[in-house]
Parts: C-alpha cells; sequence; structure tokens
C-alpha cells in the first residue's frame, strides 16, 4: 500500500511540475471542424502562419482486438475532457481480425474516428498498425483513404507502425511507394514515415533521408522504462541532420506495456520533447491487463470515464493533459 501511495505522490509531484513549467499547451481549436493545414519546415510542424504546432493526445488500441473504444463518443471524450488535440487509430494488419482478414470492418471502424475527429475540430493518425512489408494491401487502403479525406486538413497519415525486421532501404522504397500512392490524390496531406527496429533507427534515416516530397516527418517511438539517454541522443543527432521527428507512439513503463511507470524516465523524456517542441502521442487506449492499458475492463465503450475507471496511467495521462 505504501508503494502504491508512493507512486501516485510522485505522479501528483510530476503534474505539478508540468502545470507551471511554461510548457506551450496544445493548439487549441473549434468545434466546427475547421483546424489549420500542417506542414513541415525544417525539423518543425507549423500551421498556416508559420507558427510552430504542437500535437499532443492518445492512440486508441489495435482495432481488431479494442473495437469497442473506436466509436465518436470516446472522442469527444479526448476532445472535450481529455483537452487531446489528436488521436491516433492504430488499424492492426496482420493479426487474425486485422485489416487482411476483415478490411471492410477495419475502414468503418477506422473511419469513425476519423470522421468524428474531424467534427471534433482535432486531428486524427491513421495509423497502419504493422510489423511487416504489406505493400500492395497498403497502398489500396492508402489510395481509398486519400479519396475519402482529400483536402482535409485534419487528416494525418501515418504509413508504417513499427518496421522490425525490415532494413532502411527496403523500409525506404515501401514508403516511398506508398507515399507516391498518396501523393497522386491529395498533395498536402502530412505523412508519418517510420524506421527500422520499432522507430528507434533514426540514425540510418539521417544517412539517407527519403527526397523529392514535401510534408514527411518520421516516426520515434519510446517506452521510459526501457529507453533512455541513448535513444534521446540518436534522435538529437536526426534532428541535427535536419530530420524533423513526430513521436506518434510513447508510454511510461516497458517496452513490453508492462512493469511499473518509471516516473524519472518519463520526466526526462518529456522535458526533452519540450524543449525540442516535439509532438507526441500516448499509447494506449485498452483495457489489457497491463500498464501501458489506459482503461480498466469495467470502463465503458463509450466514456466518459471516472478515475474509478482509469488505470494508474490513465489517471496520470488524463491530468497531464488537462492541467496544461
Amino acid at each position: 500500500m505504501m508503494y502504491r501511495y508512493m507512486k501516485f505522490a510522485m505522479a501528483a509531484i510530476l503534474m505539478l511540475f508540468f502545470c507551471n513549467c511554461g510548457a506551450k499547451a496544445p493548439l487549441q481549436t473549434e468545434n466546427d471542424g475547421t483546424v489549420p493545414r500542417l506542414s513541415v519546415n525544417g525539423t518543425s510542424l507549423v500551421d498556416e502562419q508559420g507558427n510552430k504546432v504542437l500535437l499532443r493526445g492518445v492512440s486508441y488500441g489495435w482495432h481488431n482486438w479494442w473495437p469497442r473504444f473506436y466509436n465518436p463518443q470516446t472522442v469527444a471524450v479526448f476532445a472535450d475532457e481529455w483537452n487531446c488535440n489528436v488521436v491516433r487509430v492504430a488499424m492492426g494488419v496482420e493479426p487474425e481480425g486485422g485489416y487482411l482478414y476483415s478490411p471492410d470492418n477495419a475502414v468503418k471502424l477506422v473511419t469513425s474516428v476519423a470522421d468524428a475527429a474531424i467534427e471534433k475540430g482535432i486531428y486524427v493518425i491513421i495509423d497502419w498498425h504493422s510489423h511487416g512489408l504489406q505493400e500492395d494491401a497498403a497502398k489500396r487502403f492508402f489510395a481509398g483513404m486519400a479519396r475519402r479525406y482529400k483536402g482535409v486538413p485534419n487528416v494525418i497519415y501515418e504509413i508504417f507502425n513499427e518496421p522490425v525486421d525490415d532494413s532502411w532501404k527496403e523500409v525506404k522504397a515501401y514508403s516511398e511507394s506508398v507515399i507516391k500512392t498518396i501523393r497522386a490524390i491529395d498533395s498536402q496531406a502530412l505523412i508519418l514515415v517510420g524506421s527500422p527496429h520499432w522507430d528507434q533507427d533514426l540514425h540510418l534515416v539521417a544517412a539517407d533521408p527519403i527526397r523529392g516530397f514535401e510534408n514527411l516527418m518520421y516516426t520515434l517511438h519510446f517506452y521510459a522504462g526501457t529507453h533512455k539517454k541513448e535513444l534521446r541522443n540518436r534522435a538529437d543527432f536526426a534532428i541535427s541532420e535536419n530530420i524533423p521527428i513526430f513521436i506518434s507512439e510513447c508510454a511510461g513503463m516497458n517496452a513490453d506495456g508492462n512493469g511499473p511507470v518509471d516516473y524519472n524516465s518519463w520526466t526526462q523524456w518529456r522535458i526533452w520533447m519540450e524543449k525540442r517542441g516535439l509532438s507526441f502521442v500516448v499509447w494506449s487506449v485498452t483495457d489489457k491487463d497491463e500498464s501501458c492499458s489506459m482503461l480498466l475492463p469495467d470502463a465503458s465503450s463509450t466514456g466518459p470515464w471516472e478515475e474509478s475507471c482509469l488505470n494508474e496511467w490513465g489517471v496520470f495521462v488524463k491530468n497531464m493533459f488537462t492541467c496544461q
């Protein structure tokens, strides 16, 4: 009991620190669906006037395992109560029930969240949540998404969640092919590109970036219990080489999504992100029995959720966003 109390006390201290540290608040938007169109300027994400923009929000879990949260009501909770200005839909690809098995259901769930985000006036990342190359299927999917959302500034495309065993040469060739597919339909949409080994190898990207396309950023994923200064140094090197970074998935525990929340390491990551003006999305809107799941099994599918329906990480994340 004392250990649990101390963990929550540490979380409260960190919330107080960040509520008073002068960090720039998330971009506020009107609930009429209108948001600034985003673009990449150097290593920064900017609006139409060239002002730097920070996106902060939450990522839904794999759609094939947690479809119950993929609805407009949860989007409204995150936008209105959690102060998120972006949500990420993690569309599972290879596992049973994923896009390769049931594409119509996958598209239905993804677009239900995306349409709701547009209506609420926040951004949405449509994430091809895969760990291996599925180029033909990805091109079909993103062509459909680009046709549906052509010219809609709310929509961001993450074209490869976490490459694992593929080389940067392979991931780069895949990414260029998918980017061409999207750009043939929508010339302006922001596109997020992954890198090998769970979006860790940004040094490889820095040595050989994709050229010939605008409005690209490269994703970095970290779990504070596992990843420390070495990964931040690698990201700093990429930034020094003019590689724009977007943290599309992160959390405070170990890389397997479980274990205790490492508040000290999370604080170091948070300070680092704030200093560099990096957008970040937190994992995950799920109810699995692991520490990265923000919700408990008895949580409603639609929200809103009292703190008794949130786990330790869920309480921390909600407070982190609402105190800004």
